[in-house]
C-alpha cells in the first residue's frame, strides 16, 4: 500500500474532507474515535480510499497500517466502491439452514460476482452478514436496507431485478 494524501488544496476544495476534519476535531485527535471517524468518512465517500485513511492516519496520529487493519477488519467498511444497489444474505443459523447457501451460490452465478464483490454493471454488491437478527423470517436477505424474508434463490433473484429495474 503506497501512502499518498489528498494534497492540500484539494482537501481544502472537497466537502467531504471538512466532515472528517469535524469528526477528528471532536475526538481532538484522539485515537479512540478511529471508528466514528471512519464511519463519517465511508459515509461521505461511499468508501474508503487509500488517500481517505491516509488523511484519517495523519489527523489521528497513527501509523496508516493501524487505520487500514482496521478497517479490513470489520466487514462494514468497504475499500472499493460499491454499487448502486446492496445485497446482504444474511449467513446465520437459522437463515443457513432454510438455504442461504443456495441463495448466494445462485447469485454469484447470476451476477458473476463472489460475495464481497459488485457486479459488472456497477449496479449490485452482494454481500454476506454472520447474522442480522431476523432469525423468524429465515432466510433473510437486506436489499438497500429493507428486510426481506422466507426467501428462495428464486425469489430473491427476481428482487434483484426488481431493483435493478429489469
Amino acid at each position: 500500500m503506497v501512502a499518498t494524501t489528498p494534497a492540500k488544496k484539494e482537501a481544502k476544495v472537497d466537502k467531504r474532507f471538512k466532515v472528517i476534519d469535524v469528526t477528528l476535531k471532536r475526538h481532538n485527535g484522539n485515537p479512540e474515535g478511529l471508528i466514528e471517524v471512519l464511519h463519517k468518512a465511508q459515509e461521505s465517500f461511499g468508501y474508503l480510499e487509500e488517500d481517505v485513511l491516509t488523511y484519517i492516519a495523519r489527523g489521528l496520529k497513527l501509523p496508516l497500517s493501524q487505520v487500514y487493519g482496521v478497517a479490513t477488519f470489520y466487514h462494514l467498511f468497504s475499500l472499493k466502491p460499491g454499487g448502486v444497489h446492496t445485497c446482504i444474505v444474511c449467513m446465520g443459523t437459522a437463515c443457513y439452514v432454510k438455504g442461504a447457501g443456495k441463495i448466494i451460490a445462485n447469485l454469484e452465478e447470476k451476477l458473476g460476482v463472489k460475495v464481497g464483490e459488485t457486479s459488472a454493471d456497477g449496479q449490485v454488491s452482494l454481500l454476506s452478514a454472520r447474522c442480522i437478527g431476523a432469525c423468524g423470517i429465515a432466510p433473510a436477505v437486506v436489499f438497500d436496507g429493507t428486510v426481506a424474508g422466507k426467501l428462495d434463490p428464486q425469489s430473491t433473484w427476481a428482487k434483484i431485478e426488481e431493483l435493478k429495474g429489469e
